[in-house]
Formats: structure tokens, C-alpha cells, sequence
């Protein structure tokens, strides 16, 4: 299965030449992962209550080609691999058919604490769908 979000380009997230600015491909592909594990079934409210959280601790980006102020892009998102404490993700920018930008993002289940946790078995369920 396949997550997809879109997303338009505001003026905010370009550089003055009207391109978005590099680092926001960062946070277009977090809006979407969140999104995936939510649409999922992860609660991720109710794991920080229970005291655990996601946290990222690996991105691998290529930069393909520019978006540009009012594009339309779709990010996908999809499962790479799922270990007892972590997950990675391929997720990959489009506008249409165009690829523009291609990562893959490793996150891990932690305490509050910060220690790494086994995920809980509902998340690895959730998180299989994808």
C-alpha cells in the first residue's frame, strides 16, 4: 500500500527565485508520515500518554528536480522495513508524474526518556498496512 498526500506550494515555503527552499521537502515528507501513520491506525497521542514517541533518526535525501510557488505536489509514502524498535520509510515528492525529491527516513520507538523501545504491537500492526 501506498500513503498519498498533497500538498500546494505557498508563498512561504519558496527562496526568492520562487523555488521551495530545500529544507521544507522536510517538512512536506513529516506532514505526510504523519498523516500515513495516522491514517494508518497509529495513535500517536496515545503512545506519548503510555510514554513513547517517534523520533527520527535517519533521513537519506536526493533532490531531483525544483517545485516552484503554486505547484500541487503528492507525496508518497511507503514501508521499507519494519524492526522490533524502529521503522524505515521511502517517501518520494511528485508534481503530476514529475519526480522532484526521493528520501528515505528511519525512525525509531523511544521512551520519553529516551531510550529505544520495542514498538507496541497495534503501531506494527499499523504500521504493516503500509
Amino acid at each position: 500500500m501506498t500513503h498519498e498526500a498533497e500538498f500546494r506550494i505557498h508563498y512561504e515555503d519558496t527562496d526568492m527565485a520562487g523555488v521551495v527552499y530545500y529544507a521544507n521537502y522536510l517538512k512536506f515528507i513529516e506532514r505526510a508520515r504523519s498523516d500515513a501513520l495516522r491514517e494508518a491506525g497509529v495513535d500517536q497521542r496515545a503512545m506519548r500518554e503510555s510514554g513513547l514517541v517517534f523520533v527520527v533518526t535517519r533521513v537519506e535525501a536526493d533532490y531531483l528536480s525544483p517545485a516552484r510557488y503554486d505547484d500541487v505536489i503528492r507525496v508518497e509514502t511507503t514501508l521499507k522495513e519494519l524492526r522490533g524498535a524502529s521503522a524505515t520509510l521511502r517517501q518520494a515528492v511528485f508534481r503530476e508524474k514529475t519526480p522532484l525529491f526521493r528520501s528515505v527516513v528511519r525512525f525509531a520507538c523511544m521512551g520519553l526518556e529516551g531510550r529505544p523501545l520495542r514498538m507496541p504491537a497495534a503501531a506494527r500492526a499499523a504500521l504493516e498496512a503500509l
